[in-house]
């Protein structure tokens, strides 16, 4: 063995031993201390104490100007039609994809409980961008401000404005892809909200079958088939909806926003760990992984409407 190697190896052993001494006579005189001065043991539990609620409130403080700068700041954005009840245990808000589709909806929903934010266009694919060009866009601002949960280690539930968030997108590609963003910002920056049950989607119907003044709505391909079988022999007309635009507002509130009618699909999260890795595949920077998964699964869609 090496000479030089043995003696180093040699002082850190007593190194290590002298410490282990140390601190056990040091532990063994400041408990015999303690218990004969119990005044002086009060004294420092209480320092003790101070000190670790000046970090905590220190802590706090830093949390509080970080929340205050980048969400509280924002006041309600403007294009937010609220609802004039102010339980938000008892409120809803739409999420719909242009000023088009939030016309309609502004006109045919509840002012009573139901909110519309319509947002314009797609938003930032959160999965690739940095937390301070997130906060820079303004459709994720709008989001974030409406809401008024906060963001990430700052979301607090109790925040929260409206007990259900809805997303209500065209029944198209675009509107897939809008509700794919959103989903990815939800997952990746109020995951709380899906967790708790307060995200949902909307699913406004596909066609409109009218059969002289009557008129039915078809929320699947399925359903349509079915309604033209049952009409068969009659005069009848089909409308396939691309746009929520397309619907005036009685007929968006009666198929897609009244609660007594709509049919609302809760987002859930059963596997997280599966859940990450879907969306860092889907929406994230590496193209190889999301090109194999499109070749894959080309075959299984159908009637893509582009």
């Amino acid at each position: 063995p090496d000479p030089q190697f043995e003696s180093q190896t040699k002082v850190k052993l007593m190194n290590t031993e002298v410490r282990g001494m140390v601190e056990s006579v040091v532990t063994d005189a400041l408990s015999e201390f303690l218990e004969r001065s119990s005044r002086s043991a009060r004294r420092i539990v209480k320092k003790c104490l101070t000190s670790s609620r000046a970090r905590a409130a220190a802590r706090k403080a830093r949390d509080l100007v970080i929340r205050k700068s980048a969400l509280e700041s924002m006041t309600l954005p403007g294009k937010l039609a609220d609802c004039s009840e102010r339980d938000p245990n008892k409120t809803e808000v739409f999420i719909v994809e242009g000023d088009s589709a939030g016309g309609s909806a502004k006109q045919g929903r509840d002012r009573h409980f139901q909110a519309i934010l319509p947002l314009r266009g797609k938003i930032l694919n959160t999965e690739r961008a940095r937390l301070n060009r997130i906060l820079n866009n303004k459709e994720v601002r709008a989001l974030i401000s409406a809401l008024g949960s906060g963001i990430g280690d700052q979301f607090d539930v109790e925040g929260l404005r409206y007990n259900r968030v809805i997303l209500l997108m065209d029944a198209d590609v675009d509107g897939a892809h809008i509700r794919t963003l959103l989903l990815t910002f939800f997952f990746r920056y109020m995951q709380p909200l899906i967790e708790e049950g307060h995200l949902f989607v909307a699913q406004p119907p596909l066609y409109r079958v009218g059969s002289g003044k009557n008129a039915r709505y078809a929320y699947t391909e399925a359903d349509k088939d079915k309604m033209l079988k049952e009409l068969k022999g009659k005069k009848t007309s089909l409308q396939r909806y691309k746009g929520l635009g397309e619907m005036n507002p009685e007929q968006l509130w009666k198929t897609t926003m009244n609660p007594e009618h709509r049919i609302l699909l809760q987002v859930t999260i059963e596997d997280a760990a599966t859940t990450d890795r879907t969306f860092d595949m889907l929406m994230g920077k590496k193209v190889p992984p999301r090109r194999r998964f499109i070749l894959t699964h080309a075959k299984e869609v159908r009637n893509l409407d582009v």
